[in-house]
């Protein structure tokens, strides 16, 4: 009973309500309630605070969160292994990754992977704005640029350069850029990556390194849509060499200002904090770097 507890604990923390865990998990409002106070009484300590609006976890709470989720995974890797074998894998992965790199490496990596290991199940959220991995539950993301939570697990994947690019119909509205204050006279679509807008695109390397302001008439939180939009001659953007490879490769999008280009950006698989992962994610990691080290021969399609 006292695991039971902890999972329906674990739901309350990741839906935010008790209402939301209920639905959930299938039980009232009323039990996961008492299966709370259940807990709380247990430990003899008070794990969340609740108002009529929301709930927030006491210190005593984000401790048992952090373990909890560790000994909820050891617990199910005993239990595949006695009812399945040592071998086999199963259970729910929640995976954070980038809409286009979402859409293109990872899913293929995760289609292989499911195909491997059919017991188990894989939720794949995509965005291309900032995502609380612990808070949100996934067990692990895959992020461009530097790891800004410290206390996040991180491993480097590789370095890919962000590329200034447009279709051959928009270039034949407006003079080629030549340098990288040109773009003042051209429409620039603008990704949003959360809360921050990406409207000051970086140049140069070393000392030449600059930040020029860009402008457009049209800006998305969505990097597969704003791909689409420049294809379809609409404006000028900044993408991820990953994202656009085959689209360079097809004459669909054009590469601009390779002169004046900034240096490569680190790509990182993140891990919530803790001494160890299930199997199974560490399964799926594993499948998702050997992908990555594979993505010279994807770039170039060889």
């Amino acid at each position: 009973m006292l695991i039971d507890n902890i999972r329906v604990f674990l739901k309350i923390s990741e839906k935010g309500s008790l209402v939301a865990a209920g639905r959930e998990l299938g039980l009232s409002a009323t039990t996961v309630s008492e299966r709370l106070a259940a807990l709380e009484a247990h430990y003899g300590v008070v794990l969340l605070n609740r108002t009529t609006r929301s709930i927030s976890l006491t210190d005593e709470g984000r401790t048992l969160l952090d373990g909890a989720k560790l000994v909820l995974a050891e617990v199910e890797n005993l239990d595949t292994r006695i009812r399945h074998g040592a071998q086999t894998l199963s259970g729910l992965i929640r995976i954070s990754a980038p809409v286009d790199l979402g859409r293109s490496v990872v899913s293929k990596a995760i289609a292989d992977f499911t195909q491997q290991h059919p017991a188990i199940s894989v939720e794949l959220s995509l965005s291309d704005g900032y995502v609380d991995i612990v808070g949100a539950g996934f067990d692990l993301a895959l992020r461009f640029g530097a790891v800004s939570d410290s206390t996040l697990r991180a491993k480097k994947l590789g370095e890919f350069r962000r590329i200034v690019c447009a279709s051959p119909s928009y270039l034949t509205t407006r003079p080629v850029p030549q340098v990288p204050e040109d773009l003042s006279a051209h429409n620039c679509l603008v990704m949003r990556f959360g809360n921050t807008l990406d409207n000051m695109w970086r140049f140069g390397v070393g000392a030449n390194q600059r930040l020029v302001p860009v402008r457009g008439n049209k800006v998305v939180n969505d990097g597969s849509l704003v791909r689409a939009w420049a294809m379809a001659g609409h404006g000028i953007i900044l993408k991820s060499e990953l994202d656009v490879a085959s689209d360079l490769r097809s004459g669909e999008l054009v590469a601009l200002l390779e002169d004046h280009a900034a240096p490569p950006n680190p790509l990182h698989m993140m891990f919530p904090p803790g001494r160890a992962q299930p199997k199974r994610v560490r399964a799926m990691a594993d499948c998702l770097i050997a992908a990555m080290e594979g993505i010279e021969d994807w770039r170039t399609g060889s």
